[in-house]
């Protein structure tokens, strides 16, 4: 598929057909700000989404779901800005974000998730994973404050943080301040190729990793 969404930007509202697409990319182009992403079973959709506040542009290419808010919008800084995404369960998605990503609740337990990005760093962001078919890479690049990601238990995690961190936890283990890189694995990581390897860069200040 190939085309435009069913925008209309005057209330906010956004849509795409499946098709016969086998696979999704959601991809915010210009940073993420209060939004709350999800799986939905129940729609024939490629995905639904509503926007309040900013209303950002989105369109479609062959799968790739992009959103892209204006220039002068900065993810940090505007309040009174809400969008909420429900993206296809019945496909597998890759999400990226570009810019940054402030107050982002993304509840992917229902997903088939192949990949997560952030670059531009993150602020204020909740994740909770899926179970997981092969190695998913989770990233964040250019620095975590407040962020928590959720995985189903028993699922292997290896966890990097680069250029140090502080009030990092990991499952059940817990550190003040480290100046240094910080390399972590679950016991079962070694020989499951069932896992996420999950890499921060730029530091963390209040980065929690846990089951639920």
């Amino acid at each position: 598929m190939n085309g435009t969404a069913a925008n209309d930007p005057r209330s906010g509202d956004f849509a795409a057909p499946l098709g016969s697409l086998a696979s999704g990319r959601l991809r915010f182009v210009r940073g993420v700000p209060n939004v709350i992403i999800h799986a939905d079973p129940s729609t024939s959709d490629l995905y639904r989404s509503r926007f309040e506040g900013a209303v950002p542009e989105v369109w479609t290419e062959g799968g790739v779901v992009n959103i892209r808010y204006p220039r002068y919008f900065h993810p940090f800084g505007r309040r009174g800005r809400t969008g909420k995404i429900a993206l296809n369960a019945a496909i597998p998605w890759h999400i990226e974000v570009r810019d940054g990503a402030s107050k982002l609740t993304a509840d992917l337990s229902q997903l088939k998730l192949g990949s997560f990005e952030v670059s531009g760093g993150a602020s204020k962001v909740e994740l909770t994973l899926p179970r997981v078919s092969g190695l998913v890479p989770v990233r964040v690049l250019g620095g975590a404050s407040n962020v928590a990601i959720h995985r189903p238990e028993g699922v292997a995690t290896r966890v990097r943080v680069v250029g140090g961190s502080t009030n990092l936890t990991f499952d059940d283990q817990h550190f003040g301040a480290v100046g240094s890189e910080v390399n972590l694995q679950s016991p079962n990581y070694d020989g499951t190729p069932e896992r996420y390897d999950i890499t921060i860069t730029g530091g963390a200040s209040n980065l929690a990793i846990d089951t639920r």
